[in-house]
């Protein structure tokens, strides 16, 4: 499919801005940083979420052991909290 171009865009293509454009090695690694910049931010976001989601649910569990009497069951559930919350100490600095 062929698509027309207006009088700006061949004369933009044409005459170019003025600017000094990237080259092909310039844009490539470019490209390089801002993959691994976005990967980076993926990767923290989504630990974040798994803390926040770790959090909630030992939160959640919390609950559960406040609404049973003194017990094997109450302290089962509040030893699960503590392991939820410990699971990886490191994340929570």
């Amino acid at each position: 499919m062929t698509v027309e171009q207006s009088d700006f865009q061949k004369a933009f293509l044409a005459k170019g801005t003025g600017n000094r454009l990237f080259t092909q090695t310039e844009f490539d690694e470019a490209l390089k940083l801002a993959q691994a910049e976005i990967m980076t931010v993926a990767v923290d976001a989504t630990k974040q979420a798994i803390l926040l989601e770790r959090d909630a649910c030992a939160h959640l569990v919390h609950d559960l052991a406040d609404e049973e009497e003194e017990g094997e069951v109450c302290t089962a559930l509040r030893n699960a909290v503590r392991a939820i919350l410990n699971r990886i100490p490191s994340q929570r600095q």
